[in-house]
């Protein structure tokens, strides 16, 4: 085995796929040839950051729930839904998250109200900041069967871990006596 075969396998069993992947470039393009071995390694490194950091996103992503893809630059701000630019760009800084507060997003039906909550969470992904998305009904119907079997706290704590909590269709359904005080608890 040439030294290069055993540079590979160690970083494979070592979990360096990105700097593998970069490693195994370098051996077909001349793109090592023209740097020192400090940069060389440099190189290596920052596609190892990239690869984990991409995929620290994407798995973000998947758990957040999304239900589909939706990000901040497919807004349309010509419909009328009472949205600037401007406003989106002020919650895209996602300042809110960082204050604790609240954002309740209003309009009629078929408006994009769910897109533009998914572009949120989407972009609060790609920020590093776990988020959870739910339709709010489901979710509370979950929480109300958990409740009912003695693991309410678990699934509490699920969503606690979530800096995001996006709840979709919100008070679509009346909520019953008994989710009240499960909705209070979220």
């Amino acid at each position: 085995m040439d030294k290069n075969q055993l540079s590979l396998d160690l970083m494979h069993r070592m979990r360096l796929t990105g700097m593998a992947t970069a490693f195994e470039e370098s051996l077909t393009t001349t793109i090592a040839d023209t740097m020192t071995p400090d940069a060389f390694l440099s190189w290596l490194l920052s596609r190892e950051w990239d690869y984990r950091s991409a995929a620290a996103i994407e798995r973000l992503i998947k758990s957040a729930g999304f239900r589909y893809k939706a990000y901040p630059e497919q807004i349309d701000y010509n419909i009328n839904r009472n949205l600037s630019q401007n406003k989106m760009e002020r919650i895209l800084s996602l300042d809110f998250i960082k204050q604790g507060r609240n954002i309740f997003i209003t309009g009629s039906s078929g408006t994009g109200k769910s897109f533009i909550a998914t572009a949120i969470g989407y972009h609060a992904c790609k920020n590093g900041i776990r988020t959870m998305y739910a339709n709010m009904s489901k979710l509370l119907g979950i929480l109300k069967v958990a409740k009912n079997k003695g693991t309410l706290e678990t699934e509490l704590k699920k969503i606690e871990r979530c800096r995001l909590l996006i709840l979709d269709d919100a008070f679509l359904v009346p909520v019953d006596a008994k989710e009240r005080p499960i909705l209070l608890d979220i």
